[in-house]
C-alpha cells in the first residue's frame, strides 16, 4: 500500500500572498476590505464602477423577462437580453457607482481611503469623463433596444432616463437623497429591483401598472438590502451628517429594521401570489425566506458591522432566487 502524502500547511509567506490576492480581487470588484496600490488605469476605472453591484440589476432584467411571459429562447431574444443586461449593469449601474464615488470622495477618505479617488490614483476630470461616457452610452443603448423591439413608445429610454435622474439626485447636491435615511435608501432599493425588472419586462412584453406596483412593493425588501450597505460607512456618515438608518436609529435597531423589511415584503408578495392562485410559487418563495432568516440570526443581527458582507454572501442568493420565482409566477399568471 502506498503511503498517504501528508498535507503541508501553507507557510506565512504563502498565506500573505493569498491574502494579497484576495484583497486585490475585492478591490477590483468594489468590495469592502481591499488594499491600496493599484495603478493600472483600466482596473481603477473598473473599481469606480463596482462590478459587484451589477449582479442584482442584471438579475432584475432576467426576472422582468420572466414576468413578461413573452420571452422565448431565440438567438435574437438572447442578444436583446444580453444588451439589456449590459445596459442595467456595466453602463447605468457603473454610471451610478462612479458618480457616487465622485460625490462621496470626502466620506470615502475616512471609510475607505484606498478607493481610487481618495487615494489620488485617478484625477477627478477623468472620473467626470467616465460618468458622462457611461451615461451617454446607456441612454443610447436603451434607445437602440426600443428601436430594435419596435416600440412605438420609447419605454426603455424613458426608464433609463428616469433611473439616471434618480441616481443623480441620490448622490449629488443639492438634493443628495442619501442624506435622508428612508428616502435615500428606498431610492437605492427600488433602483436595484423595480427599475431593472420593469426594463426587462418592457423589453419583451407590455409594461403595465400591476407590474410597476408589484415591483415597487418588492423594492421595500430591496430597501432592507440597501440598509445593509450603510453599516460599512457609519463612522464617515456620522461625521458628515448623512442620516443613514444606522446613524439615525443606532446599529442594533437599524439591523432589525433591515431584516424585517427584507422578510416582510417577500411575505407580502407571496400573499399576492396566493391571491392570484399561484400557490406553488408562493410556497417556494416562502421556503426561500427561511434560510434568509437563519443567516440573519447567525450573522447579521449578532454583529452587523462585522458580518455585513458575510450575511450578504450567504443570504442574498435566496432573495434573488425568490425574485425569479415571482417573475415566473407573474409570467405564468399573465399579470
Amino acid at each position: 500500500m502506498s503511503e498517504l502524502t501528508p498535507i503541508t500547511p501553507p507557510t506565512p509567506t504563502e498565506q500573505a500572498k493569498a491574502a494579497e490576492r484576495s484583497a486585490k480581487t475585492r478591490q477590483l470588484l468594489g468590495m469592502k476590505g481591499a488594499s491600496p496600490g493599484e495603478t493600472a488605469v483600466w482596473k481603477l476605472r473598473l473599481q469606480l464602477m463596482k462590478p459587484i453591484t451589477w449582479i442584482p440589476l442584471i438579475w432584475g432584467v432576467v426576472c422582468g423577462a420572466a414576468s413578461s411571459g413573452e420571452y422565448t429562447w431565440t438567438l435574437e431574444n438572447v442578444l436583446k437580453a444580453a444588451a439589456c443586461m449590459l445596459l442595467a449593469g456595466p453602463l447605468l449601474a457603473g454610471y451610478t457607482q462612479t458618480m457616487n464615488e465622485y460625490y462621496d470622495r470626502d466620506i470615502d477618505a475616512i471609510n475607505e481611503p484606498y478607493r481610487p479617488i481618495p487615494s489620488g490614483a485617478i484625477p477627478l476630470p477623468q472620473v467626470v469623463t467616465q460618468i458622462l461616457v457611461l451615461l451617454i452610452a446607456g441612454i443610447a443603448l436603451a434607445f437602440t433596444l426600443d428601436v430594435w423591439s419596435g416600440h412605438e413608445f420609447p419605454s426603455l429610454t424613458i426608464l433609463a432616463l428616469f433611473g439616471s435622474f434618480i441616481a443623480y439626485i441620490y448622490s449629488a447636491p443639492p438634493l443628495k437623497l442619501k442624506q435622508n435615511g428612508w428616502l435615500g435608501t428606498y431610492a437605492l432599493g427600488s433602483s436595484y429591483i423595480a427599475l431593472p425588472w420593469c426594463t426587462g419586462h418592457a423589453l419583451f412584453g407590455e409594461l403595465n401598472w400591476k407590474i410597476v406596483i408589484l415591483t415597487v412593493i418588492y423594492s421595500f425588501a430591496g430597501l432592507g438590502i440597501a440598509i445593509v450597505n450603510d453599516f460599512k460607512s457609519v463612522e464617515g456618515d456620522r461625521q458628515f451628517g448623512l442620516k443613514s438608518l444606522p446613524v439615525m436609529f443606532g446599529v442594533t435597531t437599524a439591523a432589525w429594521i433591515c431584516v424585517v423589511m427584507i422578510d416582510l415584503f417577500q411575505a407580502v408578495i407571496a400573499g399576492y401570489l396566493v391571491f392570484i392562485h399561484e400557490n406553488l410559487y408562493a410556497a417556494i418563495l416562502l421556503l426561500l425566506v427561511i434560510p434568509q432568516i437563519t443567516f440573519q440570526d447567525m450573522y447579521f443581527l449578532r454583529d452587523p458591522l462585522k458580518n455585513d458582507v458575510k450575511y450578504q454572501a450567504s443570504a442574498q442568493p435566496f432573495l434573488v432566487l425568490g425574485m425569479l420565482v415571482v417573475g415566473l409566477a407573474l409570467g405564468h399568471a399573465g399579470v
